[in-house]
């Protein structure tokens, strides 16, 4: 290269524009107190006449409410998939009490941190489970609230009562109906017990005893669950013939369900997040075990690839945040801790933005959001949740919106 040519290039880049990092406060916070999860069974239970809850989601009153979560079924996922849900996709005009609106899962956007909202009525700022793994300030270490990985008592990380157990108190008939294998899970514990927990293997069989067990009282709250939406999801993505079986399969266990029902009955059905396909090349996933710019003054990595806990070593967060400022503020929105409390990502603003003290140091130094489609994954720390072709966790509407579906006897 000659001088001139060199001198050519220097000047171009020189002049070409800085890029602009995301402002923390332009990310589309959830909607909690009014239309997120945690509105949810506040507004059902409420309406059942159990003492104590109050929610700023209108829905009609109902003496027997089934909830039936469908794991990775997000809003514009199903939007764009008459053809497989056709049953599901004839309730879409008529959710959120008619008005035809998604509500917002809550961040991140991801299954332990939206179960908990869902079950305790509370934010994530508030329940505690704000991630997929965060830092556990007692130990130093990372802890996956999904798998509850290490052991931690599960209430004292998260001491709230549940929503099902202020309705079993209030003499509400009250139950889960699930696979076995959650019956005694922490989270399960935490997030969603109260009343009688039903292991059914068969997505029939749960269906056909929710609808049993709606029966059984004057005033009923039941819960049922599927999860193998998100399984295929994560596995083949969301573009897949196999996600795609799935979602024909929910549609009937739905269909199922909503023509069981007793008098005096609602059934709702939401999902806990949405979910996004990212190719597999570097500029759509950033491996931070390979990346020394990202990795510089970072002691713990938490969350997922799409809704990052960066938690510094003692003196570096201000650094850290400015060099993932620098290499992701186009792609992310990229807040310190305190910038993420006060814009309202882990509940509503203001007011020290919804965050309990015991969850404060939970929350990473620096958080990462993503905006574009990209996700910072971790090739050796991280190698199973890395090799996923759908991901989620931030507050794009795709991973976001959840469907609030309603059918009533």
């Amino acid at each position: 290269m000659s001088d001139s040519t060199a001198g050519s290039a220097t000047a171009s880049r020189w002049h070409e524009p800085e890029p602009v990092p995301l402002d923390p406060r332009s990310a589309p916070v959830p909607r909690y107190g009014t239309g997120s999860l945690a509105d949810l069974l506040p507004a059902v239970a409420a309406g059942q006449g159990v003492p104590g809850l109050t929610s700023g989601l209108a829905l009609a009153p109902a003496d027997r409410v089934c909830v039936f979560l469908v794991d990775g079924l997000g809003w514009e996922l199903l939007r764009a998939h008459p053809a497989e849900a056709p049953f599901l996709t004839s309730l879409l005009a008529g959710s959120l009490g008619g008005t035809g609106a998604p509500l917002t899962a809550g961040f991140p956007s991801t299954t332990a941190t939206s179960l908990a909202s869902v079950g305790t009525g509370l934010p994530p700022g508030a329940h505690g489970l704000p991630g997929y793994t965060v830092a556990d300030p007692a130990t130093g270490q990372l802890m996956n609230q999904l798998r509850w990985q290490p052991w931690t008592d599960p209430h004292a990380w998260q001491p709230y009562p549940t929503v099902f157990q202020l309705a079993d108190a209030a003499g509400v008939h009250t139950c889960q109906v699930s696979a076995p294998t959650f019956a005694e899970t922490p989270l399960t514990k935490v997030a969603l017990s109260g009343g009688t927990f039903h292991g059914r293997l068969t997505g029939e069989e749960r269906m056909d005893l929710a609808a049993e067990q709606l029966a059984a009282g004057d005033r009923s709250l039941v819960y049922t669950y599927y999860s193998e939406v998100d399984g295929k999801g994560h596995r083949f993505g969301v573009d897949s013939d196999e996600w795609r079986a799935q979602l024909r399969y929910v549609d009937g266990l739905a269909q199922r369900l909503a023509e069981q029902l007793p008098p005096r009955a609602a059934l709702y059905i939401t999902a806990d997040h949405g979910m996004i396909d990212l190719p597999f090349d570097p500029e759509s996933r950033i491996d931070f075990d390979e990346d020394w710019e990202l990795r510089a003054g970072v002691a713990l990595l938490g969350g997922e690839g799409r809704a990052r806990h960066v938690y510094a070593v003692p003196g570096a967060a201000s650094d850290v945040l400015a060099v993932w400022r620098e290499v992701l503020g186009e792609r992310m929105w990229v807040a310190s801790r305190d910038e993420a409390i006060e814009a309202g990502w882990f509940g509503r603003p203001g007011d020290g933005g919804g965050v309990d003290e015991r969850v404060y140091r939970r929350i990473g130094d620096v958080v990462a959001a993503a905006s574009a489609d990209v996700a910072i994954v971790a090739s050796r720390t991280e190698p199973k949740e890395s090799a996923m072709v759908g991901l989620h966790g931030s507050m794009t509407p795709v991973e976001q919106l959840v469907p609030l579906l309603e059918v009533r006897s």
